[in-house]
């Protein structure tokens, strides 16, 4: 009789399925109607370590509207929900590393201990070999919230250019999300 060897079950990487599972029709246009604000687009090149585009991620957003509420029964704000807008969208980055967002300006939300987080889009990054996604947040530059933020203000100083997208047009903003190595993007835990 064989001698049986016990150990660990090798782990599995994850994708890569983004392209064909997950996405769906009009996946990164937050704006379904006659949606108020200020509309933006939202752009980046997602990066590896080496610094090569990663063509087959998915960048998740969640965001709150222009007056600052997002649409979710949890945010019992007296504000407005928006009918012209929802706060979700996915887009899987084209064969460059790509990715582009149609949405509107968020507002500034509340925060802890009363105070108001700058507007931001809260980010998920997918990708091949990552068994958890990454969280993120996307800044905008021209946010005097920015200095008063609680989340931000938590990231070293030298860091948080690596979560403030900048102006790259009339209604553009870019921010590239770089995986790992030098100028790493600022990940969270939760």
């Amino acid at each position: 009789m064989s001698k049986q060897r016990l150990g660990q079950t090798p782990s599995q990487t994850v994708g890569p399925f983004f392209h064909y599972a997950l996405p769906y029709e009009n996946d990164s246009n937050l704006i379904v109607g006659d949606a108020q604000g200020q509309r933006i687009v939202v752009e980046g090149k997602v990066t590896d370590g080496n610094g090569d585009p990663v063509p087959d991620v998915m960048i998740e957003i969640w965001q709150a509207n222009a007056t600052g509420k997002y649409d979710h029964p949890e945010d019992t704000q007296n504000k407005p929900v928006d009918p012209g807008f929802h706060g979700f969208g996915r887009c899987a980055t084209d064969k460059d590393g790509i990715f582009r967002f149609n949405t509107v300006k968020p507002g500034a939300v509340p925060g802890p201990g009363n105070s108001l987080q700058a507007p931001h889009l809260v980010t998920f990054v997918f990708g091949r070999g990552m068994l958890k996604q990454l969280l993120t947040r996307i800044y905008f530059e021209d946010e005097a919230h920015n200095a008063d933020d609680p989340v931000l203000n938590l990231v070293p100083e030298a860091r948080r250019p690596t979560l403030v997208a900048r102006k790259a047009g009339a209604s553009t903003y870019r921010l590239d999300i770089v995986l790992q190595g030098e100028g790493e993007t600022v990940f969270f835990d939760y």
